[in-house]
């Protein structure tokens, strides 16, 4: 059940953010009840409790402490200027804006700026939403300062988290989701006509999981180890399994086919397994199969502390042995290929419990097993420490996407203050409310419209949740705040899920508030409604209309630089296996696959279900999953040729040189039509990849081996390249007759 939790939360960092809200909520409602504070302060240190946890995302404790410090004389004076503007509307309403700017215009600063702007803006709504007047200043400061107290209490004492245990606890996801995936692929191993698509689907999502992982451990590795040694052998050790499952499930598909499985199945929503059927059982290897997978998913789950004995060993020693030609069973060629794909799967799993478990028991290895450690003892002493990267210079005025924003974010608040209190002169923050946040974490238009529209629907559901609660809870005040905290633990644990489940529970959570305020109406939940609805139209109008970044424009951006990315981890792979200068090509390809995330949130607005235009949804659907396979064979270029300068049985090969320069050009001719429509470009054509390699050169079995793996990603992603051509408007280039 843990390795479950694990898995579905990666790092335990939703749970640790819900519970540690509701600890400091809950501390500081103790301690404003035994202070004796009426209900309507309680509601407003629930309020400043909640906006000081979630405000500060900084990993390192000390600045953690910080910020957290610098955002109590932050609060105490944004409620005091709430309070003595709230009577002054003109005046009000025109400092309001200048904070929203100023707050979203604050993020420019990092991490510390974006949380003193978010406690800014939440404590002067605080003041907004209780009503706070200059004659209850003196109690909301006591009340504030128990919050951050509390906040404090919560973050440094009750549930610590430090970047070195947020890493550990990634790395179990990792291992939990690995496993899961394994597991899955033996499903697809026992899967019938019937059910083969829906294992597709489910080993395509563990497979997103899995990748989904390995970009979070990436981004905790500087803070979370002790060097640059140790996070780069461990961002290695996490590539080399990612991939060695992922090419095991390919394999898989293989064998299931009657012909070789495209890779664009893994990858695009809705490609079925191609026929053929299930596993040829005439091979008489499918029992086999099935076990070791089962002792792949034992191994990669089974950190090396709680094995004991000799049991592990012998399973580790076995799907090693796959790794050595004599040791396959016999059987067709697809299925030998699925063995092989184990033991290399085998091997990954074996450095990345040496990476995370440090060395272990060697005396039951087998010649095989002392092989494959020999390999990674040389691998491991070839990493390098990289040198830091050169900045790229950032935009200047109006051009940075923190003031772009700030300006819209002030004209948007500004049309929600004007039509909000038409509908509203008490309760119109809730448009300014709604326009604020559905500017969070978005950058053109389309993901602004989407947004607003996932607000309004939760918003919507919750308003009919809360009026049941409402009358079920009456006047029994720590009922209503015993729900309160656990909608609040729902709302932060839902958050990176679904943005309208998280809305549902904040307008459920403020039904509540409200009955405990003794505002609570009928009246006063449509109005929330119809507030949300006048905050995000308001969102979508300043976004649309003052600098606008249309989402066309973002998703070409976001695609030129994957491509400029994927040209950049091809060439460098293409160049160090053809005998070329060794380079980082770890963490290019880890840039490659930041870059594809950025693109794939970037077009949820084009590919999102709700959408009319369908040819453009399924077109953005073929191009994203085009591009994931593109990476996918990028980086298991990148992890072979990282293996080329200490693995004892793969050479250079010079005759790669030519073919990697032939994709890398074509990736570059459609970066630039993308760029640039009038672009006239064209795909270059050439001889197959496997012609490379005719049937009677000579190769010893080892080398050949990995050269042709090598020559299959190269033929895969020069295919995947090609059919980018299509729908971005490339054509090959015609043939001289």
């Amino acid at each position: 059940m843990w390795d479950r939790l694990a898995a579905s939360d990666p790092g335990l960092l939703r749970l640790t953010a819900g519970l540690r809200t509701v600890s400091a909520i809950a501390l500081t409602l103790v301690v404003l009840a035994v202070l004796r504070f009426p209900v309507p302060q309680l509601v407003a240190g629930a309020i400043a409790a909640m906006a000081a946890t979630f405000a500060i995302r900084e990993k390192q404790r000390p600045r953690q402490a910080v910020t957290l410090a610098l955002g109590l004389p932050v609060a105490l004076a944004s409620v005091s200027l709430g309070a003595y503007l709230n009577q002054r509307v003109l005046v009000g309403d025109l400092f309001f804006v200048v904070l929203i700017f100023g707050a979203v215009y604050g993020r420019r600063f990092g991490d510390r700026g974006t949380a003193l702007g978010l406690v800014g803006f939440q404590v002067y709504f605080l003041s907004l939403f209780v009503g706070a007047a200059p004659a209850a200043l003196p109690a909301l400061y006591v009340v504030i300062t128990v919050a951050f107290g509390c906040a404090a209490l919560a973050r440094f004492v009750l549930l610590p988290q430090t970047p070195a245990g947020t890493l550990d606890r990634l790395r179990r996801a990792f291992r939990a989701r690995l496993g899961q995936l394994f597991a899955t692929q033996l499903e697809l191993l026992d899967a019938g006509p019937d059910d083969a698509d829906k294992v597709l689907r489910e080993l395509r999502t563990r497979t997103a999981r899995l990748h989904e992982t390995a970009l979070m451990i990436q981004g905790r590795l500087a803070d979370g180890t002790a060097d640059e040694a140790a996070a780069r052998l461990l961002q290695r050790r996490i590539a080399d399994a990612e991939i060695a499952a992922e090419r095991l499930g390919l394999l898989l598909l293989t064998a299931r086919s009657a012909e070789r499985t495209d890779t664009l199945t893994l990858h695009l929503p809705g490609a079925h397994l191609p026929s053929g059927g299930e596993l040829p059982v005439r091979d008489g290897a499918t029992g086999q199969l099935r076990r070791d997978l089962a002792a792949l998913r034992l191994l990669a789950m089974r950190p090396a502390g709680e094995a004991s004995g000799t049991a592990l060993a012998h399973l580790r020693n076995r799907l090693l042995g796959y790794r050595e030609e004599e040791n396959l069973p016999q059987a067709s060629p697809a299925v030998q290929d699925v063995f092989r794909g184990v033991g290399e799967a085998g091997r990954a799993v074996l450095g990345l419990r040496i990476a995370l478990d440090g060395p272990q028991d060697e005396s039951d290895d087998t010649p095989a097993t002392a092989r494959s450690r020999e390999e990674l003892d040389a691998e491991d002493v070839g990493i390098e420490v990289s040198e830091e990267d050169e900045a790229k210079p950032e935009p200047t005025g109006l051009g940075r996407p923190t003031t772009r924003a700030a300006v819209q974010v002030a004209v948007g608040s500004a049309l929600a203050i004007a039509g909000g209190e038409l509908l509203s002169s008490q309760r119109w923050y809730w448009a300014v409310l709604t326009c604020w946040i559905v500017f969070i974490n978005t950058a053109s238009t389309g993901e602004i419209l989407v947004k607003g529209y996932r607000r309004l629907l939760g918003t919507v559901l919750g308003v009919v949740a809360g009026i049941g609660l409402a009358a079920l809870v009456g006047n029994h005040a720590w009922t209503a705040f015993a729900l309160v905290l656990l909608f609040v633990f729902t709302m932060f644990y839902t958050a990176p899920l679904s943005y309208t489940l998280m809305s549902f529970f904040v307008t459920a959570m403020l039904g509540l508030l409200y009955t405990l305020l003794n505002t609570y109406s009928l009246s006063v939940l449509v109005l929330r409604v119809e507030e949300t609805a006048l905050g995000a139209a308001c969102g979508v109008i300043a976004a649309a209309v003052v600098l606008p970044i249309h989402t066309d424009r973002r998703t070409n951006d976001l695609l030129v630089d994957v491509l400029e990315r994927l040209a950049e981890v091809t060439r460098s792979a293409a160049d160090q296996l053809s005998g070329g200068a060794p380079a980082d090509l770890v963490d290019k390809a880890r840039e490659l696959d930041q870059a594809l995330a950025d693109l794939r949130a970037a077009t949820q607005p084009l590919t999102h279900p709700v959408t009319p235009l369908r040819s453009r949804r399924d077109t953005a659907r073929y191009v994203m999953a085009l591009l994931e396979t593109c990476a996918y064979h990028a980086r298991s270029l990148a992890a072979t040729a990282e293996l080329l300068p200490t693995h004892p049985s793969m050479a250079a090969d010079p005759r790669l040189r030519t073919v990697g320069r032939r994709i890398v050009r074509n990736i570059e001719s459609i970066a630039a039509r993308v760029a640039d429509p009038r672009t006239a470009a064209a795909l270059e054509t050439g001889p197959s990849i496997a012609s490379l390699l005719e049937p009677g050169t000579p190769r010893s079995p080892r080398y050949g081996r990995v050269t042709d793996r090598v020559l299959r990603h190269l033929q895969r992603l020069d295919e995947s390249v090609s059919g980018l051509g299509r729908p971005l408007g490339v054509a090959p280039e015609p043939r001289v007759r």
